[in-house]
């Protein structure tokens, strides 16, 4: 065989090995990835400093995707070398490794096209030495470029459909999130502010034991919503745990028992705020962000059972594998400029690494609550919760008449 062909064999795995997936024996034994064991803590955000991960792409990745933003995180993220650090990082990017098979396919067309092409329609070696043909019965592999061009604005169509449809449910179900933060604080302020009946001494120590009931009852709701939309051999141990660390343990075990968590957790909520000494018609009032945790948890199960529907997804899938496979014969032409066509085989491996990581990241978005941050929701939920009934209240707190004080010197002179 002729020298140029051996060099272009050897450039396949370097256009290639940058995109395929880790070894097996690199990450676990007969398993592409390892299992974070049950008494790990749940991870939040992206990977800390010097932290070995369980996994970098597929799924066991999507814990570190849970990212919440500080200011800090903002900084960085609007800082002028964000594209330079962008670009070092792609060859570590867990979407772009989960495509390692799709780009090696991709790469392995465009390789064996360069290499049948310059075996049958003839090649130049080192020196620029023109030769001919080595198989001359055999035709060469070429497609015209404006079936693709045609194409193309139908492929684009597609792909931005499935990323804004994507990218919808995720924000849905962020900002179900969001109404469970203000409604959990709202819940809590006005059970705080309105606890008691006018011209009713108050007896500090029932309040205060009411009060963290709502409190701890608020919480087990939307941890038992987080639980709920989350894979059970991610989450369930640490949920029981969690409930049986801050609930009585008939509270937790009537949660834990029952067939719908949440139902149960927002239930025992009701009956909390029920027991509240105070006028009805503020109960009503309370009641309301009830029905708003209804919503929220009604739809995100309607999020998690129902995805895109699939005729869409794989027949977007069917098109830009088709397209991205018979590619490389439509290219072999216009890159005849350089040496045996061979520039073909990275432009093509980075086309394929670029098109099919816009599929992949509609495929990660669509299912949004293994990618929340709900951990940390649940966290902040109770933190600002507990933090909301340990205030006095009317009746009781002892700076009240400096308050009313300050609202007298601010009033209008008569």
């Amino acid at each position: 065989m002729p020298g140029s062909t051996f060099l272009l064999l050897a450039l396949a795995p370097f256009c290639t090995s940058a995109f395929t997936q880790p070894s097996v024996s690199s990450i676990v034994a007969n398993n592409k990835y390892a299992a974070v064991p049950s008494s790990t803590p749940l991870q939040m955000g992206p990977p800390k400093p010097n932290e070995v991960l369980q996994e970098t792409y597929g799924e066991g990745s999507r814990k570190y995707r849970r990212t919440v933003y500080t200011h800090n995180e903002w900084v960085k993220h609007r800082s002028s070398d964000r594209f330079i650090r962008n670009l070092s990082s792609i060859y570590n990017s867990g979407v772009y490794k989960s495509l390692g098979k799709e780009v090696f396919a991709v790469t392995a067309v465009a390789t064996f096209l360069v290499l049948w092409n310059g075996l049958t329609g003839g090649f130049t070696d080192f020196n620029g030495v023109q030769h001919g043909a080595v198989v001359n019965f055999l035709p060469m592999l070429t497609l015209p470029l404006t079936p693709f061009t045609l194409l193309s604005p139908s492929l684009g169509l597609l792909l931005v459909f499935r990323t804004n449809s994507s990218y919808g449910r995720w924000d849905e179900a962020r900002k179900f999130w969001g109404l469970n933060i203000n409604h959990t604080r709202d819940l809590n302020r006005m059970a705080t502010a309105w606890y008691g009946h006018d011209g009713i001494s108050v007896d500090p120590a029932k309040r205060a034991e009411d009060l963290r009931q709502v409190s701890l009852l608020t919480w087990a709701f939307v941890r038992s919503m987080k639980r709920h939309l989350s894979p059970p051999e991610e989450d369930e141990r640490e949920f029981v745990l969690e409930l049986n660390a801050r609930l009585t343990p008939a509270q937790a075990d009537a949660i834990v028992k029952a067939t719908h968590r949440p139902n149960r957790a927002l239930y025992d909520l009701s009956v909390a705020i029920d027991r509240l000494p105070m006028h009805f018609m503020r109960k009503n009032e309370i009641n309301k962000n009830l029905s708003i945790f209804e919503d929220t948890l009604g739809g995100s199960e309607r999020l998690l059972s129902s995805p895109v529907p699939l005729f869409y997804t794989r027949h977007t899938a069917r098109f830009l594998s088709t397209w991205l496979l018979l590619l490389p014969f439509a290219m072999y032409d216009p890159f005849k400029g350089s040496w045996n066509h061979v520039a073909e085989i990275p432009a093509i491996a980075l086309a394929s690494v670029f098109l099919f990581g816009i599929e992949e990241l509609a495929t990660q978005l669509e299912e949004p609550f293994t990618i929340l941050p709900m951990q940390g929701f649940c966290d902040k939920i109770g933190a600002n919760c507990d933090e909301i009934v340990s205030w006095r209240g009317q009746g009781l707190d002892a700076k009240a008449a400096a308050v009313q004080d300050n609202m007298a010197s601010m009033a209008p002179a008569r």
